[in-house]
């Protein structure tokens, strides 16, 4: 999605480049209040820089695609260092930032600098593929497109020619009934032309999302506390606060293995049902075990009062655990 269709901002680079990291795989709406609460909590990139990680990971909680906060606050701290606070203002110098790809240093470069770079999102590639009537699917079709799409980049004014074209892809030229009488480019455009505008781009079929299971322990204490872990900083959901659990695989656990996995050695009741959560690349089916803690907290546990626990910055898949584990059962549980 175009960075200007977050109402309210001017092209600034920090501002252009903090919304283009949300937007990536993310729609406006769902992006708007974390860009908004972003810019009031640290307003430029040096503020940005000098947070503390789990103040950022707290703040991104419920966006999703994680390494993008992580990447986000490593931009920030090598900007600030190496570049004294202010971002390159080249896509190649850009492209050497953490967490930059092309598309977002080629959005950076057109929109906040003016520099002819070539921005080619997914509503650009739906126009070049239909004013050029590609038929390849995609992915395979990337290359071709975005060449098509560098043959009509203008020298002068390429971040607006760029915003322009993503919000006709966002607006006009849709996914579904594109209103082809509306578009300024309809005499142009071969798909129009040929009657196959609706059919394009052409995708190649999807391989079939898999399924991994898993369980989350809910632990409490004398005093009405949750136990939390903070995950390791790398990989799914890294850095992020979350409950103790299993690791995440093919097939579901056996109580013997889950009990095995347990963070404290009680009796742990399985709650009926499932929590069910789909990332990227896989869907996942979490079963919540509970339990009360035998002993006192440990002086490096993280517990956090059950009250409060879903203002903790948990990202979602673990808010559904939150919402599971205090919602009624609707058949008597078991214990382990």
């Amino acid at each position: 999605m175009p960075w200007r269709a977050l109402p309210g901002t001017s092209a600034d680079p920090y501002a252009v480049w903090l919304s283009e990291i949300m937007l990536q795989q993310t729609t406006v709406a769902a992006v708007k209040p974390y860009f908004e609460k972003f810019l009031a909590r640290w307003p430029t990139v040096n503020s940005l820089a000098t947070a503390k990680s789990e103040d950022v990971m707290a703040a991104w909680a419920g966006l999703g695609y994680y390494a993008r906060a992580r990447n986000l606050h490593k931009c920030a701290q090598v900007v600030a260092a190496a570049h004294g606070g202010t971002f390159p203002d080249t896509q190649a110098a850009l492209l050497d930032l953490p967490g930059v790809g092309p598309y977002t240093a080629a959005a950076i470069a057109a929109i906040a600098f003016g520099r002819r770079a070539v921005v080619v999102d997914g509503n650009v590639e739906r126009v070049m593929a239909r004013v050029f009537a590609v038929a390849s699917p995609l992915p395979g079709a990337k290359k071709k497109l975005h060449a098509l799409a560098d043959s009509l980049t203008p020298p002068k004014r390429p971040g607006d020619y760029a915003q322009a074209v993503m919000d006709l892809g966002a607006t006009v030229c849709t996914p579904k009934s594109p209103a082809c009488i509306s578009c300024p480019w309809s005499e142009a455009c071969l798909a129009r032309k040929q009657g196959i505008a609706a059919q394009l781009p052409r995708k190649t079929a999807k391989k079939v999302t898999p399924t991994r299971h898993g369980v989350a322990f809910w632990l409490t204490d004398k005093k009405g506390r949750v136990l939390l872990q903070r995950r390791p900083p790398k990989g799914l959901l890294g850095g992020m606060l979350g409950f103790p659990g299993t690791e995440w695989r093919n097939k579901p656990f056996t109580d013997g293995e889950a009990t095995k996995a347990a963070p404290a050695k009680t009796k742990w009741t399985p709650l009926p049902g499932v929590v069910e959560h789909t990332f990227t690349h896989f869907h996942l089916k979490l079963t919540v075990w509970t339990a009360r803690a035998a002993r006192s907290a440990k002086a490096d546990d993280i517990w956090i009062p059950a009250a409060d626990v879903t203002d903790a910055g948990l990202p979602g898949v673990m808010q559904k655990v939150v919402r599971h584990a205090l919602a009624k059962p609707d058949k008597p549980r078991r214990a382990v």
